[in-house]
């Protein structure tokens, strides 16, 4: 049946097919999920799914995570430029996890299967799935201390592990042979071919129904209408550059101190992402290579420009991408990348989403749509040893995606939101982490004070606790960033959120008695005896009565925090977010038991505006709270404040006519914490004190100038 005319495909035929391709990705992640046994994908769904056309070009992906979906065209585009065309065949998949030829990192395999109709490559579908141990230096394949790519794990640079519907047995026995839990590794393989047989079976009986030139025409169509939408939308955008920065600490080898820079310049209607700047490459494992650097990108801008546009390749058709071969997130070979989906990625990710941000909110139409950074940083404990049974275990805890939403400028982040990066987030079920392995948690519960102050608050984040049970030991690792650095970046005045901590606490007592003392509170926060361990603590052993906790970033604030309203901040401190201290220190709200002090909130409101112009009272009243940007240009080409300060052009960096100060990190936040080379530098408007801008900053480095409007 062929519904092509001259005129094109007609209006029904063109939704049923449009439909039934997104149906076609859910049915396959529903496939991978059924058949997994890995808890990554079946609680914490560590994957996605998509097809694509055969050139690579994205056409559908699933709402789990974004980075696979954006690395997966990378890795199929790699596979056609390493085998001939006729060398690619109906019936063949092929495995990749090699980050210098698409994964982000070694753990992320993907396997991506050509799908053909009456002899002819139409599309591809692929899978790409975290896996729990993919050999190398250390369980997990998290390789702390590695200097080279080879150490990390085994890499797969792209092979035919299914030749025209058959499983090549000997590439299996040796993919399985360098896992320690080759069982679950084989299921989770298992798993991905047979989403993509589910994928090529449903194309093909939808090409069989339409014609495979309508499908192919739907899909070229629908890459075509979400290049427009975006075109226009950036259309509305006025011309300018929009910049972020942000900070990684520790390459794994020692804490050093890197930063990734980017400048959006948006001119017509198309972007450039410009990454120099960035520092160069580590010698340790948190680089991402230029693939990843993509995915984060891509994840960056699609919440932000496209969340009425559907996911396709069209959305970064008008972007283009400049990263100079060498910086820490387009790593050159053999520069290690185990960590660089939870370092460089993730932190390319922040500074889409910051900058991308502050350019929507100079468009008053799309200024809703900009966001505070959401959970800045990612932190992964794995857990190894023996099971409960006497089998091998391990697993890999990610309860850390319970991190914090960003404030937006009219309403409030979302309290242990899930990480950007993930759409539809799914936040490990506590009971069936414990039923899998041999520990008990203690708690998992918000951590009070995590979540970034501001007219609308940051979301806040999540601690949690565990420790060996039915088991003599566990061998534990835990890595990832944002302890000294406060990734989670507020926006127009809004405060960061929390840093995240790691800790431990030795010969705590045994798992009763550790129940009923932390059980429905992150008290380990607190306790005297606990050792804070840093960002990288590397592997950790733990006897029975030992505890290791860690909780998350939580997101940054939007806006003025002393412009939030007393009853709101009274509701947060009720239900255990905000302390009363926070509440009179960055909120000025102060309380008597819940109530609030309507004469002291005021006196304290005003001796906090104050000290933000060094003890000179301000010219002006703060301007009333209002869902608008707290930097906005005038008409006639200049910046000023909402309370119609000038700041001057718009051109310039308006940071220079503002009000600053060096903010000692508790004024900021309880739970925040500096490398000894970044401070917090507060601006303020120099006539009504409004808070404008919180930057972490290099001490070293001039204040970023992050907004510059073209004439």
């Amino acid at each position: 049946m062929n519904t092509t005319t001259a005129h094109g495909i007609d209006p029904i035929s063109f939704e049923v097919v449009r439909h039934k391709l997104q149906a076609i990705t859910e049915e396959q992640a529903i496939t991978l999920k059924a058949v997994s046994g890995s808890p990554v994908v079946t609680e914490a769904t560590d994957f996605n799914n998509g097809l694509y056309l055969a050139d690579g070009a994205i056409v559908t992906m699933g709402p789990q995570v974004i980075f696979h979906t954006g690395t997966m065209s990378s890795v199929i585009k790699s596979i056609l430029a390493d085998f001939r065309p006729e060398d690619i065949r109906a019936g063949d998949m092929f495995i990749l996890n090699d980050p210098y030829k698409g994964a982000i990192h070694q753990p992320d395999v993907s396997i991506v299967a050509p799908i053909f109709h009456e002899g002819r490559h139409i599309a591809w579908s692929g899978s790409c799935a975290h896996q729990l141990d993919m050999g190398g230096m250390h369980f997990g394949s998290w390789g702390i201390g590695a200097t080279e790519i080879q150490q990390e794990a085994m890499l797969i640079p792209g092979v035919r592990i299914v030749e025209q519907g058959v499983l090549r047995e000997d590439l299996w026995r040796m993919v399985l042979g360098m896992s320690r839990l080759p069982n679950l590794l084989g299921l989770d393989l298992k798993a991905m071919i047979a989403a993509n047989h589910v994928a090529a079976k449903r194309l093909g009986e939808l090409m069989q129904r339409y014609g495979a030139r309508t499908v192919e025409d739907v899909m070229h169509a629908e890459i075509a209408a979400s290049e427009r939408s975006l075109r226009a939308r950036l259309q509305q955008i006025p011309d300018g550059q929009y910049r972020a920065r942000d900070y990684l600490e520790h390459d794994g080898h020692t804490n050093a101190l890197y930063e990734v820079v980017l400048t959006v310049t948006k001119q017509g209607d198309a972007l450039t992402f410009d990454l120099t700047g960035t520092s160069p490459q580590a010698p340790g494992f948190i680089n991402c290579t230029l693939s990843g650097l993509r995915g984060a990108l891509f994840t960056g801008l699609l919440p932000i420009l496209a969340p009425d546009i559907r996911w396709n390749d069209g959305v970064m058709r008008p972007v283009t991408v400049v990263a100079p071969e060498g910086i820490l997130c387009n790593a050159t070979r053999p520069a290690p990348t185990s960590s660089g989906t939870i370092s460089a990625a993730w932190v390319v990710q922040n500074v889409a989403v910051a900058a991308l941000s502050r350019m929507v909110a100079c468009a008053p139409q799309l200024a809703h749509e900009g966001q505070a950074v959401t959970k800045g940083h990612m932190m992964v404990m794995t857990l190894a040893g023996q099971g409960r049974d006497g089998e091998p275990f391990g697993t890999f805890l990610l309860d850390s995606t319970a991190g914090g939403g960003g404030a937006y400028i009219d309403h409030d982040g979302l309290d242990g939101s899930g990480d950007y990066v993930v759409p539809r987030p799914t936040i490990a079920n506590v009971e069936t982490n414990e039923a899998y392995g041999p520990y008990l948690y203690l708690y998992r519960s918000f951590v009070p004070d995590t979540g970034g102050p501001g007219q609308q608050r940051g979301g806040a984040g999540v601690g949690l606790a565990v420790t060996p049970y039915d088991t003599g030991g566990l061998h534990a690792m835990l890595l990832g960033h944002g302890v000294e650095v406060p990734n989670s970046a507020g926006l127009h005045g809004g405060l960061p959120g929390a840093c995240g901590h790691n800790l431990r606490r030795r010969g705590a007592g045994d798992a009763a008695a550790l129940v009923a003392r932390y059980t429905g509170t992150a008290a380990l926060l607190d306790d005297g005896q606990t050792e804070h361990l840093g960002a990288k603590p590397g592997r950790l052993q733990l006897a029975a009565g030992d505890v290791l906790a860690y909780s998350f970033q939580g997101g940054g604030g939007y806006g003025d925090p002393l412009l939030r309203a007393p009853a709101a901040v009274a509701a947060d401190v009720r239900k255990g977010l905000v302390s009363h201290a926070a509440a009179a220190l960055r909120y000025g709200v102060v309380l008597q038991g819940q109530a609030v002090d309507a004469a002291a909130t005021t006196a304290q409101r005003e001796q906090l505006r104050r000290a933000r112009l060094g003890g000179k009272t301000p010219r002006r009243p703060l301007p009333p709270p209002a869902a608008e940007p707290a930097v906005q240009a005038t008409r006639d080409g200049r910046f000023a404040c909402r309370c119609g300060c000038d700041l001057g052009a718009a051109r310039a960096n308006w940071k220079d006519q503002a009000a600053s100060r060096v903010l000692p990190p508790e004024q900021a936040g309880e739970h925040l914490a500096l490398h000894a080379e970044l401070e917090l530098r507060a601006f303020s408007c120099p006539d009504c004190a409004s808070l404008l801008a919180v930057e972490v900053v290099r001490k070293t480095s001039a204040s970023l100038h992050d907004m510059a409007l073209a004439a």
